[in-house]
């Protein structure tokens, strides 16, 4: 329901005391409603619509490594992933990683660089570790975004880690793990990415 009021100017103030000689009316009407609006995206500068980007539902790039050594490496997500390999995290801002090992034990969970272009790039440096400087750093000189070097995992259930905004907008994003359990393991993975 739509409902206005009226207020007064400030130079309409002898106005209302009743001065007819004032030639301004002071009186303004000013909505008192509320109405809700939506934003789904804007248009670039080349005229292209870029639509808003939400938080995954559910995680995805699933991937199972099979067998993997003590002391071997893993990238995922990889190829053999869904379909959404490397992850883009462009407009994203936080990153849940879902991990389940078959064996228990330690972990070292490092941010690399995919495989494919960067934006307009190429060739990268595929899987090598991903450096820069967050806001959040201490630092002022880039040292790596991510880097768990003992991350200790349960076996056969998710185990799931939160990042947050040490890997955001990060166009070309895969993870290496490394195997420190103490035998064989097969390592599940899966992602979600957070607004």
């Amino acid at each position: 329901m739509a409902r206005n009021r009226t207020g007064l100017a400030p130079w309409s103030l002898a106005r209302e005391a009743g001065i007819e000689s004032a030639t301004v009316d002071g009186r303004i009407e000013v909505p008192q409603y509320v109405q809700p609006t939506l934003s789904t995206g804007f248009v670039d500068e080349k005229g292209d619509w870029k639509g808003t980007k939400s938080s995954d539902k559910e995680f995805r790039a699933f991937q199972i490594d099979e067998a993997i050594a003590n002391g071997g490496e893993i990238l995922t997500p990889s190829a053999n992933a869904d379909g959404t390999w490397p992850l883009d995290m462009t407009g994203y801002k936080d990153i849940f990683i879902a991990i389940k090992p078959t064996n228990g034990g330690n972990c070292i969970i490092t941010a690399v660089m995919g495989t494919e272009s960067f934006a307009n790039l190429n060739p990268v440096n595929p899987a090598s570790t991903l450096r820069g400087r967050a806001m959040n750093m201490a630092s002022i000189r880039a040292d790596e975004l991510f880097n768990d070097p003992a991350e200790s995992l349960t076996a056969d259930v998710w185990n799931i880690i939160w990042v947050q905004e040490v890997l955001q907008d990060q166009k070309l994003l895969q993870f290496k793990i490394t195997n420190n359990s103490g035998g064989s393991s097969d390592i599940e993975t899966a992602f979600m990415r957070l607004v």
